[in-house]
């Protein structure tokens, strides 16, 4: 991808159901029918058709329906759009977007699809990752991880749709069940709007012009390693040593993606390496320097979203389950009976202490669980904040119950995105930020 020419235009996934509400504010000249609409509609799947009604009239079509803007400055509002899927703030809200609107059919329900110049969707994208009044090092910084990782994706799609044998991904046994969860590689659209992806809430996180200037300010620069663009990570917060990319994404080893100590001092290509047990209980009870070690709500607010900013507690953190909600949350979010669970026995750790294998004991079944996000979404009814935890088993009389003491909020790997924010307000540049990060990799102009 050598030239802007090539991405133009992005297919961004934005809700799926089986019926759709939505607003268009101005004018939309739809395809087919080339109707012009406007106000108040309605889409839906009805014998094997797209329907979408506006007012009295009625446009149906067996592939695609598309509502392209008949003026520069309008927009559309979609209702109901689900945010933070499977997180304990998921919710839905409504969003204002611009570009084109397209509808597609997958399986029985309808997916609305914002058509999008790449660049105008990462103004959106910083600002729904974090505050538009961040300050500018960062958001420039985030600009360029966000265009890297979109591109690297969009590479990577390609590639493996020509392939035949694509990478597994998932191993299942009678004792052991891995797997490793990257971005779905989407048939019918480049990305999806949520965490998933990227967070992209059109223009509902209003840019304000400091976010438009570190777009346009980073126009077409994105991080490489040699020929090839960077798969560039980013996570809330690290807890203070990153994670290697195939600990939690996949078996592929990233040279640019090290596990590093999140502070000034740190060498390039060290860590404290908590990998085993001890090591890692006493990191988690530890609060090391660090870049992300921080309560200053000023800058904590430039990178959490008001849903974020519910909790506080990531740089280090405690979830304490009594035995039988445990064992409830564990077979309701795993499909799997283990009985009344006894025990959680960390098996192996990550650089950064994050547990890749879990072995869960039950009076029914014993079973190894891997790697970092199926392990945080077995124990929890939504995600837990990492997988870098210990477990403190406590009785009293009949009472067991199971404390989690955790650091981190996320994978933990590539840019730490509260790290960032300290490094920024303490004067380093959005390129010095990134090679913190993302070592050995380099800044390029590709477009």
């Amino acid at each position: 991808m050598s030239s802007q020419d090539k991405i133009q235009e992005l297919h961004v996934g934005i809700l799926s159901a089986r019926e759709i509400s939505f607003t268009l504010n101005g004018k939309y000249e739809s395809d087919p029918g080339n109707l012009v609409l406007g106000d108040k509609c309605r889409a839906f799947y009805r014998n094997g058709k797209i329907v979408l009604v506006s007012e009295e009239r009625e446009i149906s079509s067996t592939g695609q329906i598309i509502l392209k803007p008949a003026g520069s400055d309008m927009s559309f509002t979609l209702h109901d759009v689900v945010i933070g899927i499977g997180f304990h703030w998921e919710r839905t809200e409504d969003q204002v977007f611009k570009g084109s609107l397209k509808f597609i059919a997958e399986e029985d329900r309808i997916t609305a699809v914002n058509l999008i110049h790449i660049e105008e969707y990462l103004k959106s994208v910083i600002s729904s990752e974090m505050k538009a009044t961040s300050s500018a090092e960062l958001l420039k910084a985030h600009a360029v991880i966000s265009r890297s990782w979109l591109l690297a994706q969009i590479e990577k799609s390609r590639k493996n749709r020509g392939e035949n044998s694509p990478v597994r991904t998932e191993f299942i046994s009678d004792t052991e069940i891995t797997r490793w969860y990257d971005r779905e590689d989407h048939t019918n659209y480049d990305v999806c709007a949520d965490d998933h992806c990227q967070r992209y809430q059109g223009i509902t996180r209003a840019a304000s012009p400091v976010v438009a200037e570190a777009v346009e300010e980073t126009i077409g620069e994105v991080l490489v390693y040699g020929d090839e663009i960077c798969d560039t990570r980013f996570s809330k917060c690290c807890g203070g040593i990153t994670e290697l990319f195939e600990n939690v994404w996949g078996p592929v080893h990233h040279p640019y993606l090290q596990s590093i100590t999140d502070n000034a001092s740190s060498p390039p290509g060290s860590s404290q390496a908590p990998v085993d047990n001890e090591r890692a209980e006493d990191w988690i009870r530890s609060s090391p320097e660090a870049f992300c070690n921080t309560t200053d709500k000023k800058i904590l607010g430039q990178v959490l979203n008001d849903y974020d900013m519910e909790t506080m507690d990531f740089f280090r953190w405690k979830v304490t389950y009594g035995q039988d909600e445990l064992s409830d949350i564990i077979r309701t979010r795993t499909g799997i009976d283990f009985g009344t669970v006894t025990g959680l026995v960390p098996l192996e750790r990550g650089s950064s202490g994050r547990i890749t294998r879990l072995k869960i004991e039950g009076t029914k079944k014993n079973l190894i669980i891997g790697k970092e996000l199926e392990i945080r979404k077995s124990l929890s009814k939504s995600h837990l904040y990492s997988s870098c935890f210990y477990v403190e088993k406590t009785e009293s009389g009949k009472e067991t119950k199971f404390i989690l003491h955790g650091a981190g909020w996320g994978h933990g790997v590539g840019l730490c995105q509260i790290g960032a924010a300290v490094m920024a307000s303490e004067g380093y540049r959005y390129d010095e930020i990134l090679m913190h990060y993302f070592r050995g990799a380099e800044l390029k102009r590709i477009y």
